[in-house]
């Protein structure tokens, strides 16, 4: 039997709200990663802005903290929240329709990059959508958003027209450059700070049917080379190019060195542009010219959902083999003697169309460095197991950054939407991180705060302080 709070929800809701006493609740508060789970008061299906603004008033009236959940990727925990209400759009808000007069696409603020990707290509159009298809549109767009596409069309905050976005006070406002421009402001890289996300408006760019991608794999002795044929090719990327770099331990046991590369082309322009390492010799390659809508899916094998998972973020200029290798060698060594597994990923995408944007057009920080992600995973969800997960992270971390110059401490933070403290309060010594992810852009977005969520409603990533 539903509690009264929940009934009384119910009845201002066209969709559906579940307690811990309902059915299908541990399915509604089920996310990618297990660890990232928590036991919330509420889990609001909304059916449209009205149900939104109805979810956001019942918060207020019972005080019951808020998170938003879309695709529920986040290992951190931010669509997630204990004894709280998670207002859940992935149910009913999850469609895209396509407007060809314009190529723009309309999508729902709980929608996955997978209905993004194939809805788009029946027209021969794409967006820039990240690297995982069932990651959710929401969080990776609010975070910034870099992708296979980065390199032609810039971070995914750079192709948002517009939002349709319901705010602390349960009003629906329209953010874009002509409407509450300082909302838009705010949540293109300010994260869920500002409200609801019910509906993104996205560029769309024409796109050919098929491209060049897959995995090229290197024995643990081939590291070096890599190494040494990675800076050389990226010095000459072409915008059409991405590569994200895996060192890893596969499933067979066996480490290796794995390369998932894209080419916006043809596979005989591809293989051209990544001559540099197919001269080295890999031991597989699996690389073909495949549809457009395949390329953010090659990895969905590797990222299921049901696992605990430790994400952390970080940054490099450059490839430095010395560091690479060490972290190399204890992730090989923690895979012998644990039951924990690490995967860390490198990630090269052209950086000329995200930094021809002045730093300060949106709130995201653009930096001159390309993201590092160290991913840890295990099975059993216990306290012990995501200590020695984090531990390990951190100092695969402190490696990787010794072997770095050049660095600033934001810098250092690595891509925002990869950082644990987004929502778990990891701090690593700062005591307000929110400053160091957004720097010379805090003051501007403290005063978009007290506009728009003058109490901190909005509190799961990075929470700003109101001015």
């Amino acid at each position: 039997m539903a509690s009264p709070s929940t009934a009384a929800l119910k009845l201002d809701l066209k969709g559906e709200a579940i307690d811990q006493g309902g059915p299908g609740y541990a399915e509604a508060i089920a996310r990618w990663a297990i660890n990232a789970e928590r036991k919330a008061a509420i889990v609001a299906f909304v059916k449209d802005t009205a149900d939104i603004t109805a979810a956001i008033k019942h918060a207020r009236k019972h005080k019951l903290q808020i998170a938003i959940r879309g695709g529920g990727h986040s290992a951190a925990g931010a669509s997630s929240v204990e004894g709280g209400l998670v207002i859940d759009l992935s149910r009913y808000m999850n469609g895209v329709k396509i407007d060809t007069g314009k190529n723009l696409a309309y999508v729902g603020g709980g929608a996955l990059w997978e209905t993004v990707d194939k809805t788009a290509i029946e027209h021969g159009l794409a967006t820039v959508g990240g690297t995982v298809n069932h990651t959710g549109v929401g969080g990776l767009t609010l975070g910034g958003g870099y992708g296979y596409l980065s390199g032609s069309h810039g971070l995914v905050i750079d192709n948002l027209v517009q939002a349709t976005v319901v705010t602390a006070d349960g009003s629906v406002l329209t953010a874009s450059e002509k409407e509450n421009p300082d909302l838009f402001f705010g949540i293109r890289g300010g994260g869920s700070n500002f409200g609801v996300i019910a509906e993104f408006v996205l560029q769309l760019h024409p796109q050919r049917r098929t491209v060049y991608a897959g995995f090229i794999i290197f024995p643990p002795t081939a590291l070096e080379k890599v190494i040494s044929a990675t800076a050389e090719w990226y010095s000459k990327a072409s915008e059409k190019e991405g590569m994200l770099q895996f060192t890893t331990v596969g499933p067979d046991g066996n480490p290796a060195v794995v390369l998932a590369v894209f080419y916006n082309g043809s596979e005989a322009e591809g293989r051209e542009a990544y001559k540099i390492f197919y001269d080295i010799g890999p031991v597989a390659d699996t690389t073909a010219e495949v549809p457009y809508e395949q390329v953010n899916g090659l990895q969905n094998e590797r990222t299921k959902h049901g696992s605990c998972v430790y994400l952390k973020g970080l940054a490099h200029r450059k490839p430095h083999f010395p560091s690479i290798s060490k972290v190399f060698d204890k992730v090989i060594d923690m895979a012998k003697n644990t039951q924990i597994q690490a995967t860390i990923i490198y990630e090269y995408f052209p950086l000329g169309k995200i930094r021809s944007i002045p730093n300060g057009t949106t709130a995201f920080r653009r930096d001159p460095t390309n993201a590092v992600l160290i991913s840890i995973t295990w099975e059993k969800n216990l306290v012990e197991n995501n200590e020695k997960a984090r531990a390990f992270a951190h100092e695969f971390a402190a490696i990787i950054s010794g072997g770095q110059t050049e660095v600033s401490a934001s810098e250092g933070l690595g891509y925002s939407n990869y950082d644990p403290g987004a929502a778990v309060g990891e701090k690593d010594g700062v005591p307000d991180k929110a400053k160091l992810v957004f720097v010379e852009n805090y003051p501007k977005l403290q005063q978009i705060k007290k506009r728009y969520d003058p109490e901190n409603m909005f509190n799961k990533w990075f929470p700003i302080t109101p001015a």
